[in-house]
């Protein structure tokens, strides 16, 4: 048995989840694991001095949980999927026995257990004022208070990237801007590549 496991980090509204969602969508017998359904309760999450809920740091989502989910993806895949009622292929494109899972969120380079079971990290990134303005169209619960992004958000990205690009130096850095279809061809390549690897 073959497993692969490619994180797909970066920015907030960088298209970490369309991208993720797309090349799950193309590999067969492939699993996504995202960040996002690991954040702690409300209450749990504290609160700056300027009022601001701390959502952008480790310690708001429940990281060991997440870590333990890749973990038993990567001792049983097959039965993972089972699990999840994903359909399990005994061959496909990629060839027998190929397991691929997709990590994907916005902090998943800034914890350190996780990082040794990547094959492959992608880091989307796009300009501050194109983050700034898609943020402000997307519906949060609880939704973003006025000033968040600039006193919270961005901050906190800048700091996070800091803290991840001290940590780990082969992190391939993706423009969130180009064409998806473009994006998605790049990284299902270079899965193939990583595959093809594996038979040697």
């Amino acid at each position: 048995m073959k497993t692969v496991i490619v994180g797909i980090g970066g920015i907030t509204n960088g298209g970490k989840s369309t991208l993720a969602t797309r090349l799950h969508q193309q590999i067969p017998n492939s699993c996504l694991i995202a960040q996002d359904v690991y954040f702690k309760e409300d209450c749990e999450v504290p609160v700056d001095s300027k009022g601001f809920k701390q959502y952008d740091v480790v310690s708001a989502l429940h990281m060991d949980r997440m870590t333990d989910h890749v973990e038993l993806w990567k001792k049983n895949p097959e039965s993972f999927m089972k699990q999840k009622s994903l359909r399990v292929f005994e061959e496909s494109l990629l060839g027998k026995d190929v397991f691929v899972l997709i990590v994907e969120g916005f902090l998943i380079y800034n914890y350190r257990p996780l990082n040794s079971l990547y094959n492959k990290k992608y880091f989307l990134e796009i300009p501050y004022e194109i983050c700034k303005t898609r943020r402000s169209t997307r519906m949060y619960n609880p939704p973003d208070p006025p000033g968040y992004f600039d006193g919270h958000v961005w901050p906190m990205y800048l700091k996070n990237r800091k803290e991840m690009e001290e940590m780990l130096s082969d992190i391939v850095f993706v423009d969130g801007l180009q064409e998806k279809d473009q994006l998605l061809d790049s990284v299902y390549k270079d899965i193939v590549e990583i595959i093809k690897g594996l038979n040697k």
